[in-house]
Order: C-alpha cells, then sequence, then structure tokens
C-alpha cells in the first residue's frame, strides 16, 4: 500500500462529522473529565482559553457542533462556574446547544472526584508511570547437540557462559488516563515485552526498573483487580454466541452482590459499545463453524476483558491481522474506554492514517530501545530537528518504521536516533508537561480507586464498595480481594458454559458412545456364550484384560479437552476471574455424566453375552468397576493434558503408559512371578485393580466349579487322548491316590483359580475403591499440573 493516502497532511486533517458523532455519549451530553476533552489534534489547535467567548447560542435538539464550538463552550462553562461564588463544581456538563455548569454528572459521562486544582482544572486521576525498564534474558550459543567426549582433541576449551540478550534497555515514560499510549516498533523491537512488563507478567527479579500508577507502586493482586489484559490471540469458546461470551465473562468478574439484571445491562451496553449488536446472537465460530467476522471476534476479545470496566487496560496488538476497516473501528472502541476514565495501553505493527489520529502518545522501539515518546503531533519536528523531514502527504508513523528499519541495517543500528531522542526529550520535555498538573497526579492511588468507584468504575474489585489498597505494612494478600465470586458460584458458571458447549458439539458424545458399543460388540460376538471349561477360563481372562484394557483406551480422547481450551483458562485465570479448583470440579461434574451413560452401554453389550456369572449383583458390579475404569481413565489423561502442552506429544505418553500398565497387571504374567525389583510398577499398574475387580466377581463362588473329571488333562498334551483312555488313567490315579475321582468330580473351583493366578491380597470391593481413588489422585495431581503449569510470568 502507497503510504500516500490522500493529498491532505496529517496536521490539517479533520475529524469528519460521524467521527465527531461517535465522540457523543449516547445521552445527548459531551462530558469533559479532568478539563479538557482529548482529541487526537488538539496540540494543533488555537488556544481559546484567554478569549472572550460570545454569547452561546440557543439550545437546540438537532445542532450540530464542531469541536472548536464544543471546546468554546467548555471555556464558557468554566468561566461561569469560576465566576459562581456559590460553590466550586467538581466536573461540568456541557449540554449540546448550550453551556450550562453542572455540580452533578449524568451516570454516562466522565466526572472528576478530586475537585478542583488552584488554576481551576481538575487533575488526572490516574498516571501510569514507568522508569528505567531493562529486562535481559539468557541467550545460549548454538553448538553440537552432543557434549565433548574426554578423549576429544585436547585444546578443547570451557564451555562459553551464556550471553545476555536485552530486550528493554530503560525504557521510560507515562501513560494516563483518558488517553491511548501506543507502543510500536519492528518485530522484534520489544514491543510485547514492554506491555508484559507493565502488566506485570515478568517477574520482579529478572526486570529492573520502576512502574508506579499515581506514584506508589502496586501489589500484584490489586493490579489483576484494577486492569486487564488482551492477548494477541482471539481466545474464546466457539460454539458460544457473543452475548453468551460477554455475560459468562460477566458472572465471573462482576461481583454477587450485583443483581442478576444489572449484569445483562451491563452486557447489552458493552455489547452497544463495541459496535456487536448485529452479530449479539452469532456464535463466534471456528475451522468447522461459521460465525463472526475477524473484527468482530477482536471486539469480542476485549469486551470479555473490559467486562468490569478496569482502570488499566493492555493490549497486546489488537489490531493484528484484521483489515484497514476492523482495524479502526476497534481502535476506536478502545479510544472510546479510555476516554470513559481508562488508561489504556496498546502495542501495535504498523497504524493506518486514521488510526493515528485516535492515538495520543506514542513510543516507538528498536531492539529495546526507546527512539521516540511523545505526541503524534510532535512527530514532525521531531524528525526535523534529526535532519529527515517527514513529507507532507506521508504518514508519519510508516515514515518513522521504515527510517527506523534503515538505520537497524547499519552497523551501529538506531544508536542516533536514540541519542536524538534523549536530547529532544531533555530539551521539549518542560514545553510539553500537561499544564493541569505538572506532571505529577494530585490524587493518590487509593483515592482515585474510590473515586473510580464512586462513579461506577472497577465493579468486580468494588464487592464492598471500595478497594483497600495494601500498604507496606498490611499484608498484601489480605488487603484485596482476589476473587469477585465465591467458590460455588464459580463452579456453577463454569459447569453451565460447559455443559452449553457440550450440548452444541454432540458429535464428540456420539462418537465415543459409538466407539465403546462397536468394541463391547466385537468383544460380545467374539466371546459369545463361554462355558466353565478350562478353556471357557482362559478365554474369560483374555476378555477381561482386553475390555479393561479397552475401557482406559476409550478414554484417552480425554487428552484434547483441556489442551483446546488450555489458553483460554490460562487467559481467564491469569487475572482472577475463577479459581483453578473451581475448574477442576466443573471439569469433574460435566464429564461424569457422559461416564455413567458409556458404563451402562458397555455392560449391557458385553456381560450377558459373554455369559458372566453373578445374576443382577454381579452385574451392578461390573457396571460399577467399568464406571470407575472410566474414571481413572480420564482422570489419567486429564492430568497428563495439564502436564504436556499439544496432543501429539500427549497421545503417545498416554497410549505407551497404558501399554505398561495393561503389562504389569497380571495378566501376561503373574504376580507372583514378577521380579521384585518390578513389583512397585505392579501395584501402580491401573489395570491391574479393575482387572483383579472382575475376575474376583466372576470366580469366587466355590460352589461354581471349572475343571471335572477328564477336563483336568485340557490345556496338556494329555488331551489328544480318547475320552475312554481319559477315564481309564483317571480311574488309576484315583487308585494310585487312595481318592475317588470320577468324571463328575470337581478338581478346580473359581477360588482355586484365583490361588492359581495370585489374585489374593485384595478383595473387589477394595479393588473398586481403590480404582475410584485413583480417578480421585489424577485430579488433585490435575490441579497441581495447573496451579504449577499456569503461571505465565516471563522468567
Amino acid at each position: 500500500m502507497s503510504r500516500f493516502v490522500d493529498k491532505l497532511p496529517f496536521f490539517d486533517r479533520r475529524a469528519s462529522p460521524m467521527e465527531e458523532a461517535d465522540d457523543i455519549p449516547r445521552s445527548g451530553l459531551l462530558h469533559l473529565h479532568g478539563g479538557h476533552h482529548h482529541y487526537n489534534h488538539q496540540q494543533q489547535q488555537p488556544q481559546q482559553g484567554a478569549m472572550m467567548a460570545p454569547e452561546p447560542s440557543p439550545p437546540t435538539k438537532h445542532s450540530s457542533s464542531t469541536l472548536a464550538q464544543l471546546l468554546k463552550r467548555v471555556n464558557d462553562a468554566r468561566s461561569d462556574a469560576a465566576s459562581s461564588a456559590n460553590s466550586s463544581p467538581s466536573h461540568y456538563t456541557i449540554e449540546l446547544g448550550a453551556s450550562v455548569p453542572g455540580s452533578t454528572g449524568s451516570d454516562s459521562g466522565r466526572t472528576s472526584h478530586a475537585g478542583v486544582a488552584g488554576d481551576g482544572v481538575p487533575p488526572l486521576p490516574f498516571v501510569l508511570k514507568f522508569t528505567d525498564l531493562t529486562y535481559s534474558v539468557k541467550q545460549r550459543k548454538k553448538g553440537p547437540c552432543l557434549p565433548a567426549l574426554p578423549f576429544g582433541r585436547g585444546d578443547a576449551t570451557e564451555p562459553e557462559a551464556p550471553r545476555m540478550k536485552t530486550l528493554l534497555d530503560n525504557i521510560s515514560g507515562e501513560a494516563r488516563e483518558g488517553e491511548i499510549m501506543a507502543v510500536l516498533g519492528a518485530s522484534g523491537s520489544g514491543k510485547s515485552t514492554l506491555i508484559d512488563a507493565l502488566a506485570n507478567r515478568i517477574r520482579k527479579e529478572s526486570l529492573h526498573g520502576s512502574v508506579t500508577l499515581n506514584g506508589e507502586s502496586m501489589d500484584n493482586n490489586l493490579l489483576k483487580v484494577i486492569s486487564a489484559y488482551v492477548m494477541q490471540d482471539d481466545l474464546l469458546y466457539p460454539m458460544l454466541t457473543v452475548e453468551e461470551t460477554l455475560m459468562f465473562s460477566a458472572e465471573f468478574r462482576l461481583p454477587r452482590s450485583l443483581p442478576d439484571k444489572e449484569k445483562k445491562k451491563r452486557v447489552q451496553a458493552l455489547i452497544d459499545q463495541l459496535g456487536l449488536r448485529n452479530a449479539a446472537n452469532t456464535i463466534i465460530g471456528d475451522e468447522g463453524h461459521r460465525g463472526v467476522s475477524g473484527g468482530e471476534r477482536r471486539r469480542v476479545s476485549i469486551g470479555v476483558d473490559i467486562i468490569h470496566d478496569p482502570i488499566v487496560l493492555f493490549l497486546d496488538e489488537p489490531t493484528s491481522g484484521l483489515d484497514s476497516t476492523s482495524a479502526f473501528m476497534v481502535v476506536k472502541v478502545l479510544q472510546r474506554i479510555a476516554q470513559s476514565g481508562s488508561v489504556v495501553v496498546m502495542s501495535i505493527h504498523q497504524p493506518s492514517y486514521r488510526i493515528l489520529g485516535l492515538l495520543d502518545r506514542l513510543l516507538f522501539l528498536s531492539r529495546g530501545q526507546t527512539v521516540y515518546y511523545g505526541s503524534p503531533g510532535s512527530l514532525s519536528s521531531f524528525f526535523h530537528d534529526f535532519g529527515r523531514p517527514i513529507h507532507d502527504n506521508e504518514n508519519p508513523t510508516e515514515f518513522a518504521l521504515d527510517l527506523v528499519r534503515e538505520l537497524e541495517t547499519m552497523p551501529e543500528g538506531a544508536s542516533d536516533l536514540v541519542e536524538h531522542n534523549k536530547s529532544w526529550q531533555k530539551r521539549m520535555g518542560p514545553k510539553i508537561k500537561h499544564a493541569d498538573d505538572g506532571g505529577k497526579p494530585s490524587l493518590s492511588l487509593k483515592e482515585a480507586i474510590s473515586a473510580s468507584i464512586s462513579r461506577g468504575k472497577l465493579v468486580s474489585g468494588a464487592t464492598d464498595g471500595n478497594v483497600t489498597v495494601p500498604s507496606e505494612s498490611s499484608a498484601p494478600d489480605s488487603a484485596v480481594t482476589k476473587f469477585a465470586n465465591p467458590f460455588w458460584i464459580e463452579m456453577g458458571v463454569l459447569t453451565r458454559r460447559a455443559f452449553i458447549n457440550t450440548k452444541r458439539t454432540p458429535e464428540i458424545f456420539v462418537i465415543r458412545l459409538g466407539a465403546v458399543l462397536i468394541t463391547g460388540f466385537i468383544l460380545a460376538t467374539i466371546f459369545w456364550r463361554l462355558d466353565d471349561s478350562p478353556k471357557g477360563v482362559e478365554e474369560r481372562l483374555g476378555f477381561f484384560a482386553i475390555a479393561m484394557s479397552t475401557m482406559f483406551y476409550t478414554c484417552s480422547d480425554a487428552l484434547p479437552v483441556f489442551l483446546n481450551e488450555r489458553y483460554i483458562f490460562l487467559r481467564e485465570t491469569a487475572y482472577n476471574a475463577y479459581r483453578r479448583s473451581s475448574y477442576v470440579l466443573s471439569h469433574t461434574v460435566v464429564g461424569f455424566p457422559s461416564l455413567i451413560v458409556l458404563s451402562f452401554a458397555f455392560a449391557v453389550t458385553t456381560f450377558f453375552a459373554v455369559g458372566l456369572a453373578g445374576g443382577a449383583q454381579g452385574f451392578f458390579f461390573f457396571v460399577a468397576i467399568v464406571l470407575a475404569s472410566f474414571w481413572a481413565g480420564s482422570g489419567f489423561a486429564t492430568f497428563l493434558s495439564g502436564v504436556v502442552t499439544n496432543v501429539q506429544l500427549g497421545f503417545p505418553v498416554v497410549v505407551s503408559t497404558l501399554a505398561y500398565f495393561l503389562l504389569f497387571s497380571g495378566f501376561f504374567i503373574n504376580r507372583d512371578r514378577i521380579p521384585k525389583y518390578w513389583l512397585w510398577f505392579h501395584y501402580a499398574s491401573l489395570v491391574k485393580y479393575p482387572y483383579e475387580a472382575v475376575m474376583m466377581n466372576e470366580f469366587s463362588d466355590p460352589a461354581r466349579c471349572f475343571v471335572r473329571g477328564v477336563q483336568m488333562f485340557d490345556n496338556t498334551p494329555l488331551a489328544v487322548l480318547p475320552v475312554p483312555l481319559k477315564v481309564r488313567l483317571l480311574r488309576a490315579m484315583s487308585s494310585s491316590l487312595g481318592i475317588n475321582i470320577g468324571t463328575n468330580t470337581c478338581i478346580t473351583t473359581g477360588p482355586d483359580f484365583l490361588r492359581q493366578q495370585a489374585v489374593t491380597d485384595l478383595t473387589k470391593w477394595d479393588c473398586l475403591w481403590i480404582t475410584v481413588a485413583w480417578g480421585f489422585l489424577f485430579r488433585i495431581l490435575f490441579y497441581i499440573a495447573l496451579v504449577l503449569g499456569s503461571r505465565n510470568k516471563r522468567r
């Protein structure tokens, strides 16, 4: 795309009437906060505060006011307020078509609760300041994969110590309420790293420098309550609609004390603010389901994180992958969020001409160093002083980025531009200071947060109407409420959301049920009506081993469930939307009903067809042990999903581990024949306990005989002899042993067979409860893996 977008220079551009209308609240009132209206070209506007304003025109319902007229009316309101001897208003309300100072504000407007400074200008409540931020990581030198061998060359040197790569190098600046500060730079310049540093996503011991809000360092728990972080990727559930997505976010982030009606009103207002009314009932969608557009999906991602109306909003390249119009709409939404009383800090790769007009502060980075910090209007003079003036018809940011890329190709890099920025900041710094507060916030952090809460912001942190700012002497954990809702509310919302997702993807359960039914049908037809003979016993053992191991292999499909929503979980828990324990329990509750259906389906398909013993009691125990197997197997797969990062790693681990469990279960080799050094694996095998449980359920009846008379010669070389010869041999053995052994004499009962298989150390109920315990243990381990693995701070 050519950088010469249109003929007008950047500094002569004016907002269209439609853009002006977008900046006016729906109530028809223009509310001014901090004594001024943030406009992208306000530095180029002539100062009219000292001039005598003419009489205001009569108010009309459908008058179209320009920015200059609105600013003049603001000055009129201030003049009227300053001349009033009754009281000093805390903020101003300007009606379109009239100049009326007000002592109380509209609910939809932005108000200042700090009073009026000595010069009559209300101060800005929030100033996010960062000073000398430096962050370095270890960069190991590339070398051979194998270490040096001891018999290698004698001149081998010691391994080189890892070098340090500086990602941020003494970055300083500030972002203010009502403004958008954009961090720009080429890929690898440190934009995302700086956003992470400001959002406290880098460990304190690795990050040097300071980040303060209103001059005070922020506790980690406090920052999570008053801020939000929008990731670069759109991490949303594809089968939820836009309204459902925002509503679930509201139920997580808004407190229980807020009525459901108010939460719904907040969601509807946010849908209008984000421009998503036409897509409110459309699913998010993914590759297999058509849903909202890319720009709408990005605005939904922003809405999910700003549902609680945060004071500070961080965004990592919110316009990445969007077309020009969608990107402009996203930044336009961010401008409205900033003007509603928030500090907005975002990284952006290459803003268009229109987007540049919405930004208030720019911070250009080159290899972790600042090459420019200031307003968009100062870019021209900055590069003019550098000796590289910007042409009138050229996009200033594109010119700056191209120049930085050009300098980075040189041996000395952009060091000249870095030094020029330092000298320019020293020379121009006093001139560009805000006149309203002299560069310092007049409100403490506690006062500013209380003021924000009183005007309706920071809903999630205001569970009792205020947020306690931790002091150095107080315990930080007890100062701020970490979560907006109690445990059971979180669990209920998570369970309801998961059930909706499951209901809208029935094919997943249908495929799983079909796999179980097909497996059961195959096993039932192969092992049809087994008899009570020695061969029938061996066939029963094969059926039990295959059936129980199949239960665990079938559960491997639980592996992708968490992996598919892993990053959604990380995003939601990073800022305390809900507890990890709530997620684990809801995950368990949602998955359990399907396990019951699968267990009954498999048991009904196989139990009676194979001819297993025990009657109704044996059938229900068989259902119970199959359910316990599903429970333990799904717990094992769930635990692995919390450890591995993708399905390609998870499935080989599941398959190989289950193969080892089957090997040591006691089917291939009895317990008393396993070497002692491998005996521990036998007791750790998940297949051992359900396998022994179904064996005891089948063979525990002492009245049931499995080897009678001449059947004792089966599975031996004598099995080929004729039956009469076997009878004669049996009589000879009887006379020799002095024991009457006839053709109907029971040789081996069920308990005898269990002793032969070394299945004697536990009862079937012990095996059942141990299998159930394995399921609980794996879910506890899954919780621990989530706690340890969801720490998303850089080292």
